[in-house]
């Protein structure tokens, strides 16, 4: 297909054993005492954006003392006292994951008998007691848990509290080795995760050598690019590319570190949100933090990433559901297509023609071929896609400039080569656009219909469209595509 920008597809997969769509999660921070699915606790009074996991203890035999629910306190650290997760709680959390099939990865406090040290951090070795109890009591009652993290944002320079890479990485060791005695006897074991905190080179390539070769399971990372909420340019930044790049950093050294070191450890973003404190009502709930979020996906899978925790399912600005009507914001349906859509591997993909487009390509889900997701950054320019497959990597492509479109908006056309058609042949595309052309807009709009549940709850069909396969694919202003192309032959998915 001639007479536009194309999208070039190495010939291997660059992340063959990329969970994909299988692992696009979400936090929970909907209620008090509400355990996580993917390391977040949140308690019943204080702000989503402030981290308490490392400041909850568990009502066990062993506690000692009341089970107290957490306070105000401005003089303690987060401004709460210590919080307690009563052991009846955690049974009626546990009867609700196992009735939603969920699975859940647990953040359990890390902060236990430490003593500040005078460089600021928090030292001492971690005393595992009370969490100790806690798992053995879960694993007692037969409670199926996925994983359990230790801590919440205590590596680097951390978020209110912070340990050395050393220690933690002795105190992964002991909650592994915790983890493998309490489950010795089951026939699967929980995976140990940590530390859930932000991407600091040097702490995290201690941790990964310290631990290596398995005795981390999971490292995870969190990730909040687009600065505080209250930015009043959000919008700007989503929309640039040079900001979305740069989390390639991130993405790229983290797994620079984890290849060198020769260990069994993956890598997972354990909670993104985006924008910190909560987000922002109107763009981390709109339909613009699609274009963060699907790209996020994207970047994060082209770099071996296993799982991806989106902060939250529901509470603050950033949830997939309306804190109040419990509606899905226009991500959930953003992240049920990529679950349906985008398969487990990835393939190496570049794109020339324009920077405001982002592509990203799978071998497709549950169906021969491959899916395509691109992302049009542009607010007045359609693109035109077609994609080939090539030996050895991408090819430069020949811009041809662009035209005038209807209302002043642009075509860009770039001349590449053709790629193998079947005569007659069709592909499925999805096209996400806001409504009423509005960035800002909770309504998402599938192929021009709103994406809203019918009054008993149930999701809508996601419908794809039929078009000829021989054509390019169409991608307008501020819109988001996933293309679906059954017969393409990409070797990496034979």
């Amino acid at each position: 297909m001639g007479g536009a920008p194309s999208q070039r597809l190495g010939r291997t997969s660059c992340a063959r054993h990329w969970t994909g769509g299988r692992r696009t999660s979400a936090t929970m921070a909907p209620a008090p005492g509400a355990a996580p699915a993917c390391s977040t606790w949140i308690s019943p009074t204080r702000s989503s954006s402030t981290p308490s996991e490392d400041k909850v203890v568990y009502g066990t035999a062993d506690l000692g003392r009341p089970c107290a629910p957490f306070a105000k306190n401005a003089s303690e650290m987060h401004g709460f006292t210590q919080g307690c997760l009563t052991l009846r709680r955690w049974d009626e959390l546990n009867a609700f994951f196992q009735k939603s099939g969920a699975r859940i990865v647990f953040g359990i406090n890390a902060l236990n008998g430490r003593v500040p040290l005078p460089d600021g951090s928090m030292g001492g070795p971690w005393d595992y007691t009370n969490a100790a109890s806690l798992i053995r009591y879960t694993a007692n009652k037969g409670y199926r848990i996925h994983g359990w993290e230790l801590g919440n944002e205590l590596s680097g320079t951390g978020v209110g509290a912070r340990v050395g890479a050393e220690q933690y990485g002795a105190d992964v060791i002991a909650l592994k080795t915790l983890v493998d005695d309490i489950y010795a006897s089951h026939p699967s074991k929980p995976l140990v995760l940590a530390p859930g905190g932000f991407f600091d080179q040097a702490w995290f390539a201690q941790l990964i050598v310290r631990t290596r070769p398995n005795l981390l399971d999971v490292i995870t990372h969190h990730i909040y690019n687009l600065g505080p909420g209250r930015d009043t340019h959000l919008i700007d930044k989503i929309l640039n590319p040079s900001v979305l790049d740069g989390m390639r950093s991130t993405f790229s050294s983290l797994q620079g570190l984890l290849k060198s070191a020769g260990t069994s450890t993956v890598a997972w973003v354990g909670e993104a949100g985006g924008a910190y404190n909560s987000g922002r009502h109107l763009v981390t709930d709109a339909f613009v933090f699609s274009f963060w979020f699907l790209d996020q996906l994207g970047m994060s899978a082209k770099y071996d990433t296993k799982s991806y925790c989106r902060q939250s399912l529901i509470g603050g600005n950033y949830g997939l559901l309306n804190t109040t009507t419990f509606q899905p914001n226009p991500d959930y349906y953003s992240a049920l297509l990529w679950h349906r859509l985008m398969g487990t591997k990835v393939l190496a993909t570049t794109f020339s023609g324009t920077n405001k487009i982002r592509a990203y390509a799978h071998c497709a889900r549950d169906s021969p071929g491959i899916t395509l997701l691109l992302i049009n950054l542009s607010g007045n320019t359609t693109t035109q896609v077609s994609v080939s497959v090539t030996t050895q990597g991408a090819v430069a492509a020949h811009k041809h400039g662009a035209r005038k479109h209807v209302g002043g908006r642009k075509f860009r056309h770039v001349h590449v080569p053709s790629f193998d058609e079947a005569a007659g042949g069709v592909r499925d595309e999805y096209h996400l656009t806001p409504k009423d052309g509005n960035l800002r807009s909770q309504i998402m709009l599938l192929n021009g219909r709103a994406l809203a549940t019918d009054t008993a709850g149930n999701i809508p069909a996601l419908e794809a469209v039929k078009m000829d396969a021989a054509q390019p694919i169409a991608v307008a202003p501020y819109s988001i595509v996933f293309a679906r192309i059954s017969h393409f032959n990409a070797p990496a998915c034979s």
